[in-house]
């Protein structure tokens, strides 16, 4: 039987989210103000285990954690952004990571991608628990710099303001090399490599059409069929795996992230 009192809890506690992580990256460095912050200030492609950690902390302490580990969160998170400021220069706009806008379209990308994915393997969700969950997902920005009044008011308004920002993403060489590096990383154990090619067809599969585009990424027929595929069997195989399974990363990630908040003993 279908459950309707979900929370953003059950939700964002699933392990399959993860697999969203690459459309978000490349989501969010097609604006190009994030994208030259992330290229000029980041080292994710030669770290890329340490990143997904960092966000997975994050997004894990926001939602389960207590106010003062968030608020731990949110410092640690801060110093991180603390020089990620960069001047317009030819052909690469200003950026700084404490813009409320950037911030904003960051956790828009985290949500949209969670949904599409949990859409995916699950089915949508009925509307007044998928407007419960919307509304619970807006603290993976308000926790930083998003007034909360910046955060669209529903899902209908952030529809609007999703695709007028699709419309607005564009990359170039910079953004570009970018995303082939986090697509076919050089660095990292031999696993996350011999894993990539399913890695790449997931990430690629999930962004829209567009962002494909300007990214200059191939997508066939082919690739499309071996897609649905993937989540033709993911969706029978998933949801019947035992719930410790599924939370596995969620309990393990903030289990590291409350490790990592502790204050020294002196």
């Amino acid at each position: 039987m279908r459950r309707t009192d979900l929370g953003v809890r059950d939700i964002a506690g699933e392990a399959v989210l993860i697999g969203a992580g690459g459309r978000s990256i490349l989501l969010q460095i097609a604006n190009p103000a994030v994208g030259h912050g992330v290229a000029d200030h980041s080292d994710f492609v030669s770290r890329p285990l340490d990143r997904l950690r960092g966000t997975l902390s994050y997004v894990y302490t926001v939602v389960f954690g207590t106010p003062t580990e968030v608020a731990r969160a949110v410092a640690r998170v801060n110093r991180a952004h603390g020089p990620v400021v960069g001047a317009t220069t030819e052909g690469a706009p200003a950026y700084s990571a404490f813009a409320p806008d950037l911030q904003l379209w960051v956790a828009a990308t985290l949500y949209d991608s969670a949904m599409t994915i949990r859409e995916l393997v699950f089915g949508p969700l009925d509307d007044g628990l998928a407007e419960a969950v919307y509304r619970d997902y807006a603290a993976l920005g308000t926790a930083l710099q998003v007034p909360e009044g910046r955060w669209p008011v529903d899902r209908a308004t952030f529809a609007v303001y999703f695709a007028e920002q699709l419309a607005g993403l564009r990359t170039d060489a910079t953004t570009r090399a970018v995303a082939r590096q986090l697509l076919y990383p050089r660095a990292g154990p031999a696993w996350l490599r011999l894993a990539m090619p399913l890695g790449r067809l997931l990430t690629v599969g999930l962004l829209p059409p567009r962002v494909r585009e300007i990214f200059e990424l191939e997508w066939s027929p082919r690739s499309q069929r071996r897609f649905d595929r993937l989540f033709a069997v993911t969706a029978v195989v998933y949801p019947i795996l035992p719930l410790r399974l599924r939370h596995w990363p969620k309990n393990h990630y903030l289990r590291v992230a409350r490790q990592a908040l502790e204050p020294a003993v002196v």
